[in-house]
């Protein structure tokens, strides 16, 4: 399977692990809570497979990176949390950084 869309799959069940973690409340509410150790649990079992082939620096990088923007996203769009211009600004260098880390720099495997 192509280790990207590992990556993606990583990304995205600790995007949902970690949404579900402000739905629990403090683990007060069973469902979300159960989703926040099964969202956890499948993003470092993708991230484990993604290691097989791709160095841990791309891996860890790009996941902790998309991690923070789509939370920040979810924050936005379903918290009502705000952003100012420095939380955009910061954003888009943490886009630009794993965009150099993947496709300018020698340490991906293009």
């Amino acid at each position: 399977m192509n280790q990207y869309l590992l990556l993606g799959a990583a990304i995205l069940s600790e995007i949902i692990g970690t949404t579900s973690l402000k739905l629990s409340e403090g683990f007060s509410r069973p469902l979300p809570s159960l989703v926040v150790i099964l969202g956890y649990g499948a993003a470092f079992y993708f991230l484990s497979l993604t290691l097989e082939e791709l160095p841990i620096g791309i891996v860890y990088g790009t996941w902790a990176a998309l991690g923070i923007v789509g939370i920040a996203a979810i924050g936005v769009v379903l918290f009502d949390e705000q952003m100012d211009f420095a939380g955009v600004v910061g954003i888009l260098l943490i886009i630009a950084g794993v965009y150099c880390l993947n496709i300018i720099s020698g340490m991906s495997t293009h």
